[in-house]
C-alpha cells in the first residue's frame, strides 16, 4: 500500500494553457514510473476537452520487479470545465485498489468551491490529523485538472503559477516557479522537442496527518521538478516529466508514448 501511495502521489503531482481560440483536445498519454532507474508502475491518462467542457481518465497499475512486494492499482476521474487559462474541476473521482481492500474518494465542486465530499472507508481523526475547515474548501481544484496547463506559449510565463488543491482528505498549496528552458531528445520518450522545467514547492494546509511520511518529505523538497510538453492543439500543455528526489532514490515518471 506504500509503494501504492507514492505512486498516486508521483501521478498526483504530475498531474496539476491562455489560448487564442478554444480548439477541441483529444489525447492519450503513457507514461513510466521508476524509482532508481527500477521500473514501479505504468500510467495511462485520456483528455477530451470540447473546448467548454473536459473529460480525463487516468489508470495506474504497479508493473515490473515491484510486482515481487506489491500489487495494486488506481484510477482518477475527473470532469468540469475548460476555459481559456485552466481546467476548472466539477467532480473528482479516487479509487485505489490494494491487498484485496478498496479505498474511494468522490469530490464535487461548483465555481472552484467544494459542495460534497465522500471518503470511503472513512478516515480515522486522530491528534496527528490537522483539522479540515470550512475556509480550506474555496477556490480549489482537483489535483488532476490543476497540473494540466493552458497558456499562450511554451515559455516561462507558464510556469507562474499557485494552485490550490483538495483531494477529498487534503487541502494543499503548490507553488509554480520557472526555472529554465529546455529540449527533450530521448527516443524511447513520446515526444521530443522543447520543453519548460517548473520548480514546485508544496505547502500542506490541512486534513493531512503531521507525521506522514509522504507529507514531511514533500513539505521539505526543494527538488519537485516538472517538465512541460506542447500538445498539437496550440496553447495546451501537458507534463513531459515528473521527477522527485526520495530518500530511496529518484522517483521519476516519464511520458512513453502519445498519441492526440
Amino acid at each position: 500500500m506504500r509503494l501504492l501511495r507514492r505512486v498516486a502521489a508521483a501521478c498526483g503531482i504530475a498531474l496539476m494553457a491562455t489560448s487564442a481560440a478554444a480548439a477541441p483536445v483529444s489525447a492519450t498519454a503513457q507514461y513510466l514510473i521508476s524509482l532508481s532507474g527500477t521500473s514501479i508502475a505504468s500510467v495511462t491518462i485520456r483528455l477530451n476537452d470540447t473546448g467548454k467542457r473536459y473529460a480525463m481518465a487516468l489508470d495506474a497499475r504497479i508493473t515490473g520487479l515491484a510486482q515481487l512486494v506489491a500489487s495494486g492499482v488506481a484510477k482518477v476521474d475527473s470532469t468540469g470545465v475548460s476555459n481559456g487559462r485552466e481546467l476548472t474541476s466539477e467532480k473528482f473521482a479516487l479509487l485505489t485498489r490494494a491487498g484485496g481492500e478498496d479505498f474511494t474518494v468522490s469530490v464535487e465542486y461548483a465555481q472552484k468551491d467544494v459542495t460534497a465530499f465522500i471518503v470511503t472507508p472513512p478516515l480515522i481523526n486522530n491528534i496527528d490529523r490537522v483539522a479540515l475547515e470550512r475556509r480550506h474548501l474555496h477556490g480549489v481544484n482537483d489535483m488532476v485538472a490543476a497540473f494540466v496547463l493552458k497558456g499562450g506559449g511554451l515559455d516561462k510565463s507558464l510556469c507562474d503559477r499557485r494552485l490550490q488543491i483538495f483531494t477529498g482528505l487534503e487541502r494543499f498549496n503548490v507553488t509554480m516557479h520557472f526555472a529554465r528552458a529546455d529540449v527533450a531528445t530521448s527516443k524511447r520518450t513520446g515526444y521530443q522537442g522543447p520543453v519548460i522545467l517548473c520548480n514546485i514547492r508544496y505547502t500542506p494546509v490541512s486534513g493531512h496527518f503531521t507525521t506522514s511520511e509522504i507529507t514531511n518529505f514533500l513539505a521539505e523538497s526543494d527538488r519537485i521538478l516538472i517538465w512541460y510538453a506542447p500538445l498539437a492543439t496550440p496553447g495546451y500543455f501537458i507534463p513531459y516529466r515528473v521527477l522527485l528526489t526520495t530518500s530511496m532514490g529518484d522517483l521519476s515518471m516519464v511520458l512513453t508514448d502519445l498519441e492526440q
